[in-house]
């Protein structure tokens, strides 16, 4: 098979090992697969695959399925599928656990559904598996034009949960408000904190999902509700922080670190059943749809990397592996 391989710093297109079938595991023959900006920190040396995941970059996929191990009986040769992976998608073929293999939504392409298991996966098990949202609760989603956010808001929009947004400009919190925002703040113009407060009735957010970290941290905090939760899911805005304690205790603050890709695979294939349960009807009947900005061959990836690290998408960025 072939596989983006990192050499140098550079993404080579070239002939690779093919991966190994295992008991309890999927191989798929590799359709599409999506950018994220892990992949870049994996690029770049400062994001290694867990153990034992491929060293190939890529966290999910869409394919068809061309053969199953030993105890497989969630999917058969010949479904079309998309997957969650810690590794292995910018390659023709990938092995993965079967608990993180989904049945593709009937009516989307391989290259819609190729865009949908991390951020989807990511804004679900952060939004209402650790921050407990509930219906009615007021979310706030930092970076809402990105892939997280664009999933995010269409969740929350279904669930019940009015939902703030920050984003780089105007543009995008337009379409964040079209996807289901309730409203938003560029957050190249000041202190987003009273903004949230205002907008949700003076009390605050109840959950806050923030890829930025440290440079958020204190307007994070002074954004929550009483009970708030703050889920850092990155790092983009640096990795350390003061925290003023007695606030956090005088509120009830929670604050809750979390990552998706080191997880076990038993907890992704539980992260996977809940989006069966809950989101695969919205995406069945369109009412959650994935959010795309620009397909390119696989063999361009290097590009889609220098699209995404421009900050310049909305949603995602697709790597189209075969027709």
């Amino acid at each position: 098979m072939k596989a983006i391989q990192i050499q140098n710093g550079d993404l080579v297109w070239e002939e690779s090992e093919e991966p190994s079938l295992g008991p309890g595991q999927v191989r798929i023959e590799n359709h599409a697969t999506a950018v994220n900006r892990a992949d870049l920190s994996q690029r770049a040396g400062g994001y290694p695959p867990p153990p034992g995941a491929s060293p190939v970059l890529g966290l999910e996929c869409a394919g068809v399925v061309t053969a199953v191990g030993e105890g497989v009986g969630r999917v058969v040769p010949g479904d079309e599928v998309c997957a969650l992976l810690a590794g292995g998608g910018y390659a023709e073929t990938v092995v993965v656990p079967a608990g993180q293999v989904l049945k593709k939504p009937g009516q989307l392409t391989m290259e819609e559904a190729a865009s949908i298991p991390e951020v989807f996966a990511t804004a679900y098990l952060n939004l209402f598996m650790e921050a407990r949202l509930a219906k009615g609760e007021f979310a706030v989603v930092h970076a809402g034009a990105s892939g997280v956010g664009t999933a995010a808001i269409q969740m929350c929009r279904a669930f019940g949960n009015p939902v703030f947004v920050t984003t780089g400009s105007q543009d995008k919190i337009d379409r964040c408000v079209e996807f289901g925002a309730d409203a938003g703040m560029n957050r190249h113009e000041g202190d987003f904190a009273e903004a949230i407060k205002k907008w949700a009735d003076g009390r605050g957010a109840d959950v806050i999902l923030d890829p930025v970290g440290g440079a958020y941290l204190a307007a994070n905090l002074a954004s929550l509700a009483t009970d708030g939760r703050l889920v850092i899911i990155g790092l983009l805005g640096g990795a350390t922080a003061d925290v003023v304690l007695g606030t956090m205790m005088v509120k009830r603050l929670r604050i809750i670190g979390s990552t998706l890709r080191a997880r076990s695979i038993a907890a992704k294939a539980t992260i996977m059943d809940a989006l069966k349960e809950r989101v695969w009807p919205l995406l069945e009947d369109g009412s959650i749809r994935p959010v795309i900005e620009r397909v390119y061959p696989v063999e361009e990836a290097a590009d889609a990397h220098e699209l995404i690290a421009g900050n310049q998408t909305f949603g995602k960025v697709v790597l189209r592996v075969r027709d």
